[in-house]
């Protein structure tokens, strides 16, 4: 009898400013090669768009930015955009929304398992297994583990340990030597997964919006449907590039007052 495939869902968070075909292409490569392992099932995907606290400069309002990913993945039945984090007043550790999401997930599989009103002594129903979310991020993702002082520890211990890491590697960024250096990464490297991008694909936000700035074409880096909706609400233009400019980081800001928790990608 086959094993029980866990449950997995992958969580994307970031500033998503704006959101780009590569970012989508994330989440293809990251459910490919999760269900090639044989452990796990993919079950859905999240993109929690960064909340307008974290001050990043050129940061456009969270509501275009999560009006945009809507858009983008209208066509996907399994990525889904989430509002929470970007709703939240101030900056959000990472660490904090996978908290939150690991407990909507959890509330929703005892719901429709029926798990809380299962009789304690019947041992011999069959269970399946607990659904696992893990985050998905680029490979530079890792590097700022390095950072001195961006990190907990027992952030990226948690990170790591209880959630784990889907790492997509792509052009000449080497994920293993990040692992390699850091002792709480190479501790857990059995929950760190680490993935090949062949299809090389160099698309950054950044770039989309410098050629939106510059007037230029963005066709077949976003969907047509951001095309449409970021000329309809004048986005990425030289004033909006100047947006928090000048303005330090919430994150840098957080940890000069207390020990920072974690840093959004």
């Amino acid at each position: 009898m086959a094993p029980c495939r866990v449950p997995l869902v992958l969580l994307a968070c970031g500033s998503f400013n704006p959101i780009t075909n590569q970012h989508m292409r994330l989440f293809e490569l990251a459910r490919d090669h999760m269900q090639s392992t044989g452990q796990y099932k993919v079950v859905g995907g999240i993109v929690s768009p960064v909340s307008d606290g974290y001050g990043k400069q050129g940061l456009v309002p969270a509501k275009h930015r999560i009006s945009m990913a809507k858009l983008a993945l209208q066509s996907s039945k399994w990525v889904t955009v989430d509002e929470w984090e970007s709703q939240q007043p101030d900056w959000t550790e990472t660490v904090v929304t996978m908290r939150y999401h690991y407990g909507r997930i959890l509330e929703e599989y005892e719901q429709s398992t029926g798990m809380h009103s299962k009789p304690s002594g019947n041992s011999a129903l069959p269970s399946s297994p607990s659904p696992q979310l893990k985050l998905l991020c680029g490979a530079d993702f890792l590097s700022t583990f390095k950072i001195p002082g961006l990190w907990l520890e027992d952030h990226v211990e948690e990170l790591v340990r209880h959630f784990g890491l889907i790492c997509v590697s792509r052009g000449s960024l080497q994920p293993e030597r990040a692992v390699h250096e850091s002792d709480t990464l190479f501790r857990h490297r059995q929950n760190i997964f680490l993935v090949r991008e062949w299809v090389r694909n160099e698309t950054s936000a950044t770039e989309v919006r410098r050629a939106l700035r510059r007037g230029l074409s963005v066709k077949y880096l976003i969907p047509d449907s951001m095309i449409e909706y970021i000329h309809q609400h004048n986005l990425y233009t030289e004033d909006s590039e100047r947006r928090n400019e000048g303005t330090v980081l919430r994150p840098l800001m957080k940890q000069a007052h207390q020990p920072i928790k974690s840093l959004d990608d």
